[in-house]
């Protein structure tokens, strides 16, 4: 799959990402909250300019609610870490229950062209600590993909990824199973071919009598 790779494969590249915004400001404790709730959720990037205060539930079965294509909404889980961060950031924020999570300088919901800014700053970024990211093309679209990926290198079914990314149909997750066996040969490709004379195979006869018990 081009553009980012998946985190589960490639977890310092995340980290790379996540460690670019200076956390000593506010705009970077912002951003560093933006791309940690988009790499972890999966939102596309309307949902997540969309995002309201008071669309994080903390509770038991912590989630973020979002308004998805149709204007279908879904309940997307949280880790631990996007609870912790979304929680200082909230408060921080200050802002009223229905206003946007994430906001620009201005107090204005971001644009799509805003995060994609934003985005493309921490990438450069990140470049300089993480040398194969000179190659990738990171963009909103590429993070949830990233998602998806991770989700499915860890064996969740694809009807739960659909739900997750809020799919029309399963068949649109289709392109990550393509991917998924794209990276497995890519795997099988390095390794080393099978050595050895071909020929009938003798068990031994401990191993036949294991066999035969009931």
């Amino acid at each position: 799959m081009p553009g980012f790779d998946n985190p589960s494969a490639n977890p310092w590249k995340n980290a790379a990402l996540l460690s670019a915004p200076d956390q000593t400001t506010w705009s970077g404790r912002r951003d560093r909250t933006l791309l940690l709730v988009a790499l972890q959720t999966g939102l596309r990037v309307s949902e997540l300019i969309g995002l309201h205060c008071q669309d994080v539930v903390f509770e038991s079965g912590a989630h973020v609610r979002c308004t998805g294509k149709g204007r279908k909404t879904r309940c997307v889980p949280l880790r631990k870490e996007v609870v912790a961060a979304l929680r200082l950031w909230l408060r921080e924020r200050r802002g009223q229950p229905t206003e946007a999570i994430f906001t620009n300088a201005r107090g204005q919901p971001f644009s799509r062209d805003g995060v994609q800014y934003i985005l493309a700053q921490h990438a450069k970024r990140a470049r300089a600590t993480c040398p194969s990211l000179k190659t990738k093309r990171v963009t909103p679209h590429v993070l949830r993909h990233s998602c998806a990926m991770g989700l499915l290198q860890h064996g969740v079914d694809r009807s739960v990824i659909a739900l997750w990314l809020g799919h029309e149909s399963m068949d649109t997750t289709q392109i990550y199973l393509h991917a998924n066996l794209e990276l497995k040969e890519q795997a099988l490709a390095k390794t080393e071919p099978f050595k050895g004379r071909s020929g009938r195979y003798r068990p031994p006869d401990q191993l036949l009598a294991f066999l035969q018990e009931p």
